[in-house]
């Protein structure tokens, strides 16, 4: 595994536990118990009911493009090599939005509502990310 300079997660607290079902190859979300509301970012309470009752529910895995911005001239230099890149929000099939990155599309073939599916990258010994690839057209 080659030296990776671009920022990482801090691992602590629920962004750790999201982190670690990523390193599995899982891609999970808070999913409450009371109202069966999925979310993302992790927190302790549910937006939707209000309850503190959840569990990490696996995702699908399966999302489609909502929206993107393409960076030109990064603002960190660590990103400077990949310029122009988008980065992404991908909306998955459970409802909840991620910031990502497209690892086979470059920015000029992005497109609204675009079928995509996690794969997941292992950037350090502790840190996979998750980022997305299109679906292959049937």
């Amino acid at each position: 595994m080659s030296s990776y300079s671009k920022p990482l997660p801090t691992l602590e607290g629920f962004t750790a536990d999201f982190y670690a079902w990523c390193k599995k190859g899982e891609l999970r979300f808070q999913r409450c118990s009371s109202c069966s509301a999925w979310r993302h970012v992790p927190r302790e309470m549910c937006p939707e009911c209000g309850s503190d009752e959840w569990s990490w529910e696996k995702s699908a895995g399966k999302g489609r493009v909502f929206t993107w911005t393409v960076a030109e001239r990064p603002l960190h230099p660590a990103f400077a090599d990949s310029a122009p890149y988008a980065p992404v929000v991908v909306e998955m099939e459970e409802g909840v939005r991620v910031l990502s990155e497209m690892i086979d599309c470059p920015p000029s073939e992005l497109k609204i509502d675009m079928p995509v599916e996690v794969s997941f990258e292992a950037v350090t010994e502790e840190v996979t990310l998750p980022k997305f690839r299109r679906v292959p057209s049937s």
